[in-house]
């Protein structure tokens, strides 16, 4: 699966823009401010109907317009796709709507679909992934998890649905709408959703640890870097996990939701023991995600057989001239990736004729390089 070609309308700062992309390598060079960030974001907009960047999605409409959408073709062997986002800025007292299609279907969600590339994204605001709170791990531990076996998915939306229930049963507890007795049957069920959730995201870690150590070393981070799961339940079983939950039911009572549970679990990233969210160098963070994401294509390209395509942006910043010409070597030998960059020359092989090059000026348009 690769993307061909994107097509944006009325996009942050892109009034209309349509380009070609390169089937492996495409280098995507212009001053500051010219869009180029923006280009990587459309393109994951297009293919998950969100935006790694901001969770308010009336800012990527461009300023003075009513709308925006992106559509991405893509190609599966000898298939053609298409798929089309598109989001309306409301009206005064009228929601917001966002409608997705594949290939001129209607779609509820974009992130369910077959033909939908897996994607690995690098940009600054994406540091939230290890400075930010648990639950931004936990969300992307389970994207990982649906990215690398498909069928669990439904997994972390059945142990939510459930904890929804039990929580709104506290609530009228609570109020003396209802008794403790009605809590058993939750809390067993409760136990088997969270149990089956948790041994997915330990079999994703265990797989994922020792290539995210290993890539962080070539990526030259000074000292041992370590990825760990670290799941709030104690239990190796479901009735154990009832148990605990039960031997906490009086402060969920006096709060009024769940507060033990694999919703409250940890994605620790470690720097010789140390967790990088709190002491790490924001140049530690940076090649920390780099690594993950990495180790992240490794292991779906393993897995699933197709790597996932990478949006980078600035990534060459960080590192020295060994590390570069590593890591264009790398993502130029398989899979798709685009990277953003002001230099062409801080990308090695950039001028190469294999190489797609789009240069990007500011405002709707982007031309395509000419061949050095």
């Amino acid at each position: 699966m690769r993307i061909e070609r994107i097509s944006l309308r009325d996009f942050r700062s892109y009034e209309e823009a349509e380009h070609a992309l390169g089937p492996n390598l495409t280098v995507v060079h212009g001053a500051n401010g010219a869009g180029k960030s923006n280009l990587l974001e459309a393109i994951y907009f297009g293919c998950t109907a969100r935006s790694p960047r901001t969770r308010n999605d009336r800012e990527l409409v461009r300023f003075g317009e009513a709308a925006a959408r992106v559509t991405v073709h893509l190609r599966q062997q000898e298939r053609a796709h298409e798929l089309t986002v598109g989001y309306a800025v409301p009206s005064p007292g009228q929601p917001a709507v966002k409608r997705m299609s594949c290939d001129g279907v209607p779609v509820e969600r974009l992130l369910d679909l077959d033909v939908r590339p897996l994607l690995g994204v690098f940009m600054p605001e994406r540091l939230e992934l290890v400075k930010g709170p648990p639950a931004v791990r936990r969300a992307h531990l389970d994207q990982l998890i649906a990215g690398l076996w498909p069928a669990r998915a439904a997994a972390r939306r059945e142990y939510g649905r459930v904890l929804a229930q039990r929580n709104a049963l506290l609530a009228r507890i609570r109020a003396g709408a209802a008794s403790d007795a009605a809590l058993q049957t939750w809390d067993s069920e409760l136990a088997a959703k969270a149990m089956v959730l948790i041994d997915h995201r330990a079999q994703a870690v265990g797989l994922l640890a020792a290539r995210f150590a290993a890539r962080a070393g070539e990526l030259g981070a000074g000292g041992a870097f370590a990825l760990e799961y670290r799941p709030r339940s104690r239990a190796d079983s479901a009735a154990e996990l009832v148990q605990e939950l039960r031997e906490r039911l009086r402060s969920d009572l006096d709060r009024g939701f769940t507060g033990h549970g694999p919703h409250r679990d940890e994605l620790a990233l470690l720097r010789d023991g140390c967790e990088l969210r709190v002491y790490g160098s924001q140049g530690e963070q940076r090649m920390a995600l780099l690594a993950l994401l990495l180790a992240e294509r490794e292991l779906l390209g393993e897995v699933r057989g197709s790597l996932p395509l990478m949006l980078l942006d600035d990534v060459m910043s960080e590192l020295d001239s060994q590390r570069r010409e590593l890591l264009a070597a790398e993502l130029a030998a398989g899979g798709q990736a685009l990277i953003a960059t002001t230099d062409l020359d801080h990308v090695p092989g950039a001028r190469a004729h294999a190489v797609t090059r789009l240069a990007v000026s500011p405002g709707a348009v982007m031309q395509e390089a000419l061949a050095a």
